[in-house]
């Protein structure tokens, strides 16, 4: 069981803030560092100082790491042109020794896209399908030859499809609770399916339904990596867990149903009824970026149960 650390930095972080902790999550041992990519703030949280780029942060991130794995759940497609994203992947791909994925989804937060003027179209779907065939089909594209798209949203003509990423193939995650579009996305370009704040037995059908969608498409379903992401609070004891808890605006009981909080030895056994359902990648939704203290906490007690 892999475990990543994922943020969310437009609740308010600086970069020095991220940085500090993708430095702790790779001394700590965990998988990979991941962020969100908002440019406006949820909830209560004051935002301050602003809002981070999400690929700007990865490329610093790379060059100031060595072994832990970068990326976004998930890169918003209203925030960037297909072609333009390929070469920034690409080039932190690159920057980073071939440590990057690529999260990338439709985008859904009208109110960030108001603030800062970015158009929100309402066929987003279809927009992403054609963006997920752009960037994947400008990597795989051999050097020497062109990439040609005449999609109804996009056009490209004669791309020389550069740059290209240091590795063969940089994984694609693609993820959410649809029923019948986003499998059969997945199926057809995804290496991870990731599946966000989801019970089990949401989980567990939503697994089902990628398998199903990947075998049908010609794939086997074992082909795809199986992933949630569930907000993560942990604590020596009670006491400490209802600390971590307040700190993040949360209920306790709250947490304990819809995340994995609790004891070291609770989240442990929640983890491994995801894992039973065939999840081999936790993403740990870490909202008090300041409690460097809990990652070394999930690291020596819950992680090093899991290895």
């Amino acid at each position: 069981m892999d475990l990543r650390i994922f943020t969310e930095p437009q609740q308010g972080a600086t970069y020095d803030t991220l940085l500090t902790v993708a430095k702790a999550a790779e001394d700590l041992g965990f998988d990979a560092f991941f962020r969100s990519d908002h440019y406006l703030r949820m909830g209560s949280a004051d935002g301050l100082p602003g809002p981070t780029d999400a690929w700007i942060t990865l490329a610093g991130l790379a060059r100031e790491t060595k072994r832990i794995r970068l990326g976004t759940l998930m890169t918003a497609g209203t925030f960037r042109l297909p072609g333009v994203l390929a070469i920034q992947v690409a080039q932190v791909d690159q920057m980073s020794g071939g440590r990057v994925e690529l999260g990338l989804g439709a985008g859904w937060f009208e109110d960030e896209h108001k603030a800062y003027g970015i158009p929100f179209p309402k066929e987003k779907f279809a927009r992403l399908e054609e963006q997920l065939e752009i960037v994947t089909g400008l990597w795989s594209t051999e050097v020497g030859k062109t990439f040609n798209h005449d999609g109804k949203h996009y056009q490209l003509t004669d791309s020389p499809a550069l740059p290209k990423p240091a590795q063969a193939k940089v994984p694609v995650l693609i993820g959410g609770h649809g029923a019948t579009r986003t499998p059969r996305l997945a199926a057809q370009f995804a290496d991870e399916f990731n599946i966000p704040f989801a019970s089990i037995e949401d989980s567990e059908r939503q697994f089902g339904r990628v398998r199903a969608a990947a075998e049908q498409a010609g794939r086997k379903g074992s082909d795809l990596v199986y992933s949630s992401a569930l907000v993560v609070c942990v604590g020596k004891d009670d006491a400490e867990v209802a600390r971590r808890a307040a700190a993040i605006g949360r209920e306790v009981d709250e947490l304990k149903a819809n995340g994995l909080a609790g004891s070291p030895a609770e989240v442990v056994d929640k983890i491994g009824r995801y894992e039973a359902i065939g999840a081999s990648r936790i993403y740990l939704q870490c909202l008090d970026l300041a409690d460097l203290d809990h990652l070394e906490l999930i690291s020596s007690q819950v992680q090093s149960q899991l290895s």
